[in-house]
């Protein structure tokens, strides 16, 4: 990962921002640009669902930062079972979103070096498939396409033809069929303490 976020940074220093791993000091600027760029039914949708309480998948949570550090764009991406394959076995994959840029700092190219330093890291680390909810126009020129998904569906309400998958591993999601499940790891949770 290292390198990878090296040659980023370096390309994207001149353009006053840089790639970075999220780090637990992100947790407050994060949801808070999430909440300005999603709106506030951003935690109905059904891909919020396989990400609750759950922990992103490992290494492959960025963030855009500028100039001063500030979070400026963030993504992530979460382990899910891509329905089950013809032999009945669970297909690992990859979730992403939600992916975020703050409105002062678009057309920048932050979005796509997000995309661009997540799906190279995914691929890095050996995962085979990458699913998203979203705008085709917009993820089709990183491979994202809805023939990819056609047999798989999210566990609530969505639009099929925002439903995009990208094969890091060619054949990967071949024949996978049925409902995303979330798998990554839960979220730990600091136990409350009782009252007296």
């Amino acid at each position: 990962m290292a390198a990878v976020l090296d040659s980023v940074r370096a390309y994207f220093a001149q353009n006053a921002f840089t790639i970075d791993l999220e780090n637990a000091g992100d947790v407050v600027a994060r949801e808070n640009l999430l909440d300005r760029a999603m709106g506030p039914g951003r935690r109905r949708k059904s891909s919020e669902t396989l990400r609750r309480n759950r922990v992103p998948a490992e290494g492959l949570a960025l963030v855009a930062r500028d100039e001063d550090g500030h979070v400026i764009g963030t993504v992530r991406l979460w382990n899910v079972h891509a329905g089950i394959s013809q032999e009945g076995n669970a297909v690992d994959a990859l979730l992403l979103g939600p992916l975020a840029v703050d409105a002062a700092h678009e057309g920048k190219g932050i979005g796509g070096a997000l995309m661009r330093a997540v799906i190279t890291e995914a691929k890095k680390r050996g995962h085979g498939a990458i699913l998203l909810v979203g705008d085709a126009a917009y993820y089709e020129r990183f491979g994202f396409f809805a023939h990819n998904a056609q047999h798989l569906v999210m566990p609530g309400p969505f639009e099929r033809s925002r439903f995009l998958g990208l094969e890091l591993k060619a054949g990967w999601l071949g024949g996978a069929a049925g409902m995303l499940v979330a798998t990554g790891r839960k979220l730990m949770q600091a136990p409350m303490k009782r009252a007296a």
